[in-house]
């Protein structure tokens, strides 16, 4: 695949799209308005993007410790052959679940399944694997629980801001 080329003003929405969002109820159309096109237009280029493979999602980021959920785990599952799809699905209709994901497994480290889990409250995680090995019979698994949150931004690859009116 070649390197895609971008017009100034696609630039200009790429780079308001690969930043946080407004609040408002219609992001895409602040990004229209801010950048001087039509909001049909963002989505269109969003949309592109994503059919051509260029981009491979485009999502939201919760900020889990903003919205009450200041207990996290990273659990890593040694899931050997179960139904990989039926398992991802299982995993991710969990609500205290965000992320799921199914890695290789390398001969120091058996895990394949990994599931990014969320609480309000100590324990909370710990109760939710539990759950999840009685429902699934996976008995193998370890808890990485967050005891920080590191980094949650997304790659930039434009920077515009719009010019103040002044």
């Amino acid at each position: 695949m070649s390197r895609p080329q971008f017009t100034e003003t696609e630039q200009r929405i790429l780079a308001l799209a690969g930043g946080d969002l407004g609040r408002g109820a219609a992001p895409f159309k602040d990004i229209a308005d801010a950048v001087g096109v039509e909001e049909s237009e963002v989505v269109e280029l969003l949309r592109r993007l994503k059919d051509e493979g260029v981009a491979r999602r485009f999502g939201a980021t919760l900020r889990h410790q903003k919205a009450g959920y200041g207990h996290n785990a990273m659990v890593a599952w040694k899931a050997g052959d179960r139904d990989p799809d039926e398992l991802g699905k299982l995993f991710s209709s969990r609500p205290e679940i965000s992320h799921v994901y199914r890695r290789r497994t390398y001969p120091e480290w058996q895990y394949d399944f990994y599931t990014m889990m969320h609480g309000k409250n100590p324990g909370d995680c710990a109760r939710t694997a539990a759950e999840l090995s009685a429902i699934t019979g996976i008995t193998e698994y370890t808890m990485v629980n967050s005891i920080k949150e590191l980094k949650k931004s997304s790659m930039r690859y434009f920077k515009w801001e719009k010019p103040s009116d002044d």
